[in-house]
């Protein structure tokens, strides 16, 4: 079998099972299992593949179409341009939750900018020389690595995660991306000591209900980072009752004055 032929053989499964983008998770997973980029696909279209390479790619085929999301099958996703680890430990992080990273990099372009110092001022009577921002709920590390890569001040980022295997994940990701991140295991707040100049989060918003109704793939990830309580909200409301103990005093009067 030819390696077009393979191809539009995974691509007719991939359709008949009503899965998204069959068209590109096809050339995914095929550039995945032969270690290859999607431009040597189209290259070598008319190449042989061998028995064994054909029954490996419709394995992955089953594995797709059984609900296993596709990142967790090659193990990897794409982030704020950087590559990260992911498996069953870990959300999948997503381009949406870039924004969040996006908006986290304006304000301190905005703030904490060399010519133009206003929440942070303070940093040197406080005798630090950069902000610190704590990430909660942190899963891969995706958005604290990625503020630590992408932020135009060097920053002092702390991760934290109820998971002590989203940490090994995240520990991973920290090696791959050099980026220096402090990981702690925490339930929310229960072990946090050090006050800080920014609160992140991307914490489980999905209502409890809602979950089984999601498509297979988003269900086969960790429930515990997916479920937000009955009205998605759990987190959020912790997270909102208890931020000012974990803000600076001058975060907190920021926050106050914008109240």
């Amino acid at each position: 079998m030819k390696l077009n032929e393979l191809l539009k053989d995974g691509i007719y499964v991939l359709k008949e099972s009503n899965i998204e983008e069959c068209n590109l998770k096809a050339r995914l997973l095929l550039c995945y299992l032969l270690g290859q980029s999607k431009e040597y696909l189209m290259i070598n279209d008319a190449e042989e593949i061998d028995t064994e390479t054909q029954i490996a790619y419709y394995s992955l085929l089953d594995r797709l179409t059984s609900g296993e999301p596709l990142q967790y099958i090659t193990g990897h996703q794409e982030f704020m341009g950087l590559d990260f680890l992911v498996n069953k430990n870990v959300l999948i992080p997503q381009p949406d939750t870039e924004i969040l990273v996006q908006a986290v990099i304006k304000y301190l372009e905005h703030n904490c900018g060399k010519e133009n110092v206003k929440l942070f001022e303070n940093l040197e009577k406080r005798k630090i020389n950069k902000p610190k921002i704590l990430d909660l709920c942190t899963g891969s590390g995706a958005i604290a690595i990625s503020l630590v890569k992408n932020c135009p001040n060097d920053v002092e980022v702390v991760a934290s995660d109820v998971s002590h295997e989203a940490l090994k994940v995240a520990q991973i990701n920290c090696k791959k991306n050099s980026a220096k991140v402090k990981l702690v295991e925490s339930n929310l707040f229960e072990t946090i000591e050090e006050k800080f100049d920014m609160i992140v989060s991307n914490p489980p918003y999905i209502e409890t209900d809602v979950i089984p109704e999601l498509s297979m793939d988003v269900q086969n990830e960790p429930h515990l980072a997916l479920d937000g309580g009955k009205d998605g909200l759990d987190f959020y409301r912790k997270i909102g009752e208890n931020a000012k103990k974990y803000l600076t005093k001058e975060r907190n009067a920021f926050l106050r004055n914008r109240l």
